[in-house]
């Protein structure tokens, strides 16, 4: 039977204020514009947003594959802009795992399963690459050839290879793209169960609904910023580090830009008034 104690809690991850620029035909474009943001220890989270909207491009900053142009990101205390080459090496070794967008980019084809967690993980003992199997739904897959294998389950198997280690952060980029309904969950089982058993952190990137409808929280980017956070099925807006506030989409769509609006103070928060409205109620 395989020890599902948890040998080692997540870690911390911390953005304040990232910037992040790509330089592209001579321009200057800012792919995240000051993104501050907490994911505790063990917590389980969701970037959302648009494609361009910045969300992959913060998931790779946290894999130390960019380094943020401006501001501070660390994991688990340590800023990842700070480590040496290879300080990040040993930090993707030991700490990170990571899945890439689409099933076949993380796989071998001509390898067998436990083989390619091996590749994925070099050193792992064959109980070690069995228990990952095991973990993520594949028990048994060890000498499986990996082409007659089904979508969801080469995705299973990339996360095989990417929490053999046991790693106290998993970063997964659209894990449950191109997958039909009942292997996206089951992917998400895999998921939450990587993050019961291991006590691993986990952050990824989702543009299903229904996958950001199962998540305790999710964090939407807008622009390169942080413009709302969902709890347990709640959307809230968020305060940037700057002071601003993105407004939500359907309120943005009564609200045309140059809107002056009234901030008032209530017992229980805040509310926001149309200057024009409030100015007609009271002549």
């Amino acid at each position: 039977m395989r020890d599902t104690t948890i040998e080692q809690a997540g870690v911390a991850v911390a953005a304040h204020a990232v910037v992040h620029i790509y330089r592209t035909e001579g321009h200057d474009v800012a792919a995240l514009s000051g993104v501050t943001l907490t994911v505790s220890p063990g917590e389980v989270a969701a970037l959302l947003g648009p494609s361009g909207s910045g969300k992959s491009t913060l998931l790779q900053l946290c894999a130390g594959l960019l380094r943020p142009a401006a501001g501070r990101l660390t994991v688990g205390g340590d800023d990842l802009a700070r480590l040496s080459p290879t300080e990040l090496d040993e930090f993707r070794r030991v700490t990170l795992g990571m899945v890439l967008q689409g099933a076949d980019t993380n796989v071998v084809p001509y390898l067998n399963c436990a083989d390619n967690v091996r590749l994925a993980r070099p050193g792992l003992s064959a109980t070690q690459v069995s228990d990952a199997l095991a973990l993520v739904g594949l028990p048994g897959y060890d000498d499986r050839e990996v082409t007659p294998l089904s979508p969801g389950d080469l995705q299973l198997l990339a996360l095989a290879g990417a929490v053999a280690h046991r790693p106290r952060l998993l970063l997964a980029d659209e894990p449950t793209s191109k997958l039909d309904h009942a292997s996206r969950d089951i992917v998400m089982e895999a998921i939450f169960r990587i993050n019961a058993e291991l006590g691993t952190t986990v952050l990824l990137v989702t543009h299903d609904p229904v996958v950001a409808a199962r998540m305790p929280r999710t964090v939407t980017i807008r622009d390169g910023r942080i413009g709302a956070e969902g709890r347990s099925g709640e959307e809230f807006a968020v305060i940037s580090a700057d002071g601003s506030l993105p407004l939500p989409p359907d309120v943005l769509a009564d609200l045309p830009p140059g809107t002056l609006l009234r901030v008032l103070p209530e017992p229980d928060g805040l509310r926001l008034v149309r200057a024009e409205d409030d100015d007609a109620a009271t002549d």
